[in-house]
């Protein structure tokens, strides 16, 4: 199933325990997730029912905060990076290629990061 564009295509999860947490979503919720993926920072991902993903994953370095962060699905992420910080976001991450899967950016707006990802 393909998600739409402008809906959560996937969905970050990052927390200093990412087994216990993948064992948790297994077990509430039946989410079957595959071994660690490297593209995606060692996450353990899931296809959801609807077709978007899951991806729980450990902290990358020690200033990295544990998160919830959805990555909204975009035709065009130069153009949705720049809408943002023209209604007042900031960038966090610059448009960056993920190997096989598309390319994602994050900004910040209100206190959260928002992920936006552009798939192939």
């Amino acid at each position: 199933m393909t998600i739409p564009e402008n809906e959560i295509h996937y969905l970050e999860i990052v927390t200093p325990d990412a087994q216990s947490a993948r064992d948790l979503y297994s077990q509430a919720y039946g989410w079957r997730f595959e071994d660690m993926a490297p593209e995606l920072g060692n996450a353990f991902a899931a296809s959801l029912h609807n077709g978007s993903l899951c991806g729980i994953r450990a902290l990358m370095h020690t200033q990295e905060k544990p998160t919830v962060r959805t990555y909204i699905r975009v035709a065009d992420i130069q153009y949705s990076l720049q809408r943002a910080v023209e209604l007042g976001a900031t960038v966090a991450l610059e448009p960056t290629e993920i190997s096989g899967r598309g390319i994602i950016a994050i900004y910040r707006y209100g206190g959260i990061e928002q992920g936006i990802w552009q798939v192939p």
